[in-house]
């Protein structure tokens, strides 16, 4: 059975009240139950039988199912409705130019329809819409024979080429299929890979190879799977060039301002990937991009990019020593609502470690409060590595509060939900890091000797802090500072700054 109460729960305020709206026009009779249903999954966590009682004043199953019933079509009507207007009004306008088109050839006016046909064909190249011109094409050749004026062989060798567009299209799509796959079965610990090598595989499967011919959506895509594969390993530095120039290949690109969506979701790629490498300044070019873009076209992409612009925005303010202004920019969303639930904990999680850093201990651990579901949970909506940052940064946050029995049980569980994981994804700093944190709680006068600071130097193999990772370097900040007595903040912006 569809559960109902999951489905409408994904909706906004603003949505909710727009489906009462929509059942209310709908209601034929005033003692429609449909509403009151809604109202009742939204509002309790009721079982069928409350729910039937509450409806009927009895059990009435066979009801409440027909009910039901009425109530998950309504829900698809409604929806369908709503992504319809949502769409791009680009491909809405050309499919409905098709089928206008096919009307007008099947009474034969076949002058009118093929007319209709061309300018349809015009936009959609426009927009690289390889799809929608592939039924374009089959469509004047399935009435070739009816137009005395047309160059058979030319319409057919434009389809073709075409449908080799439409191809590349769909072999990326497999790849990137394949590839996200493959990470999913790697977070849960089906599958032992390589990232990047899988990555190469794939594309080389698909006879894939980046240039100007493939579509905006193609370059995001490959850029998106570049910086999945980076985000596993905690590794930046080696794709920062790879989607820089990448992203020259899309400057260039004759569907750049046709594909807005797309152009933005690259720009908010490349910021982060800056970010995540300590290059803040360049990380703000992009940014500063980004809104330009946002702003373009009557602002229609503006709310679905403005809440990945300022997280990041609030990042790099953070780690340029702009930390107030960081904290004013993201505390207005840690309750506020439409907001989706990834977004969401980044801007929580996010929003603790500036609170940390700043000494507002009570203020990050209020926030730490409200993560009450399970890390199975967590993973599910967020991933692996967001949930192990979680983590750590509570068990740390729990040392500074002197809750040093939450501790000892925090630590144990991470040991035995993630070391494994950890040693699976060649993070064993991580561990060693877990461990070093451990000897400090523990004995905390150690942490100022010189043997402490010789296991340090010794337990790790370091590498170039171009190439670490500004959050790798975060966590060795807290305990740097703990080595040398002094301001965690301060010690982070002194290590990223080197």
């Amino acid at each position: 059975m569809i559960n109902l109460k999951k489905v409408l729960s994904t909706f906004t305020t603003e949505q909710q009240q727009d489906f009462f709206s929509y059942l209310d026009k709908k209601n034929k009779r005033k003692d429609a139950k449909n509403c009151l249903l809604v109202t009742l999954l939204l509002e309790d966590n009721m079982s069928s039988s409350e729910i039937s009682n509450k409806l009927y004043g009895k059990q009435n199953k066979v009801a409440l199912h027909a009910l039901r019933k009425r109530l998950f079509q309504s829900l698809i009507d409604f929806t369908a409705n709503t992504s319809m207007k949502e769409e791009n009004s680009i491909d809405i306008l050309l499919i409905k130019n098709i089928l206008s088109a096919r009307y007008f050839l099947k009474k034969g006016q076949i002058k009118v329809g093929y007319q209709i046909l061309d300018k349809t064909i015009i936009t959609a190249n426009e927009y690289q819409l390889f799809a929608i011109l592939n039924e374009v094409y089959h469509t004047k050749i399935q009435y070739a024979h009816l137009n005395a004026n047309l160059n058979l062989e030319e319409l057919i060798n434009n389809f073709k080429e075409n449908q080799n567009q439409l191809i590349l299209e769909d072999n990326l799509n497999i790849a990137y299929a394949k590839i996200r796959t493959s990470l999913a079965n790697y977070r849960q610990n089906k599958s032992n890979i390589d990232i990047k090598e899988l990555i190469d595989i794939v594309l080389k499967e698909q006879n894939i190879t980046i240039s100007d011919s493939l579509s905006f959506k193609s370059l995001y895509q490959i850029i998106q799977i570049t910086s999945i594969s980076s985000a596993q390993k905690f590794d930046y530095y080696n794709i920062e060039s790879f989607v820089i120039e990448t992203y020259q290949i899309i400057q260039n690109h004759t569907s750049k301002d046709k594909q807005l969506n797309y152009h933005l979701e690259v720009l908010c790629l490349i910021a982060n990937v800056l970010f995540r490498n300590k290059k803040f300044e360049a990380s703000q070019k992009y940014l500063d991009l980004m809104l330009f873009y946002m702003n373009t076209e009557k602002k229609k992409c503006y709310t679905d990019f403005i809440q990945k612009y300022d997280l990041l925005q609030a990042l790099n303010l953070n780690y340029t020593n702009r930390q107030t202004e960081a904290i004013v920019l993201l505390e207005p969303y840690i309750d506020k609502k439409n907001t989706d639930i990834v977004t969401q904990l980044d801007f929580s999680l996010s929003l603790i470690v500036f609170y940390y850093q700043h000494k507002s201990l009570e203020k990050a651990q209020k926030i730490v409060s409200k993560f009450y579901h399970t890390d199975k949970w967590y993973i599910e909506k967020a991933g692996i590595i967001w949930t192990i940052k979680k983590n750590l940064i509570e068990i740390l946050l729990q040392i500074d509060l002197g809750n040093i029995d939450l501790v000892d049980s925090r630590v144990k569980s991470f040991k035995r939900n993630y070391f494994k994981n950890l040693s699976e994804i060649n993070q064993e700093r991580v561990i060693t890091y877990l461990k070093l944190v451990e000897i400090y709680y523990k004995n905390p006068e150690m942490v100022t000797t010189e043997e402490f600071k010789e296991k340090v130097e010794t337990s790790f193999n370091w590498i170039d802090t171009k190439k670490e990772d500004i959050f790798m370097m975060s966590f060795f900040a807290w305990l740097k500072a703990k080595m040398t007595k002094q301001d965690m903040y301060l010690v982070t912006l002194d290590l990223i700054n080197t």
